[in-house]
């Protein structure tokens, strides 16, 4: 078990396990349906391992990715435990407003998504962020993960 610390989003390796061992709900934003794209693969996965993820991509409101219908906005996907943003960094600080206002407990950027102003704004609001990382990676890195189940 490793304190290591990651140089762009000081998570530690501890951190990242518990985000991923206690978090069930995903609004996975900028969803595709090409089976190419990271999106598609990543959502595959978390889906694979438990996680209850809502894709959301107002382009395709209301088609189907992987068995589960896209919704055009976060708020549609509410409530929300953590948000999985695949969109452009330009896109990033309006995307964490509008999560901080959902009440998110986490925000993750995946690998090339970097926002340090956002990021700053989502940990003063008591959220925790991820940043430039992938799920899958760090998986394979320190997993395997699994959702918690919910209680019947």
């Amino acid at each position: 078990m490793g304190q290591r610390s990651s140089t762009m989003d000081g998570n530690t390796d501890d951190t990242i396990r518990d985000i991923l061992t206690t978090t069930r709900r995903i609004a996975l934003v900028g969803a595709s349906a090409k089976p190419w794209r990271a999106s598609h693969e990543v959502m595959r996965f978390l889906l694979d391992r438990g996680f209850d993820v809502t894709p959301v991509n107002p382009g395709l409101a209301g088609q189907t990715i992987h068995g589960q219908t896209v919704v055009g906005s976060l708020a549609e996907a509410a409530p929300l435990e953590m948000v999985d943003v695949f969109r452009a960094s330009v896109h990033v600080g309006a995307l964490v407003d509008r999560a901080i206002e959902l009440g998110a407990r986490t925000i993750w950027m995946q690998l090339g998504v970097i926002d340090q102003d956002a990021a700053a704004k989502a940990r003063a609001a008591g959220v925790r962020v991820v940043m430039d990382r992938c799920p899958v990676i760090e998986d394979r890195r320190i997993g395997p993960f699994r959702a918690p189940q919910p209680h019947h």
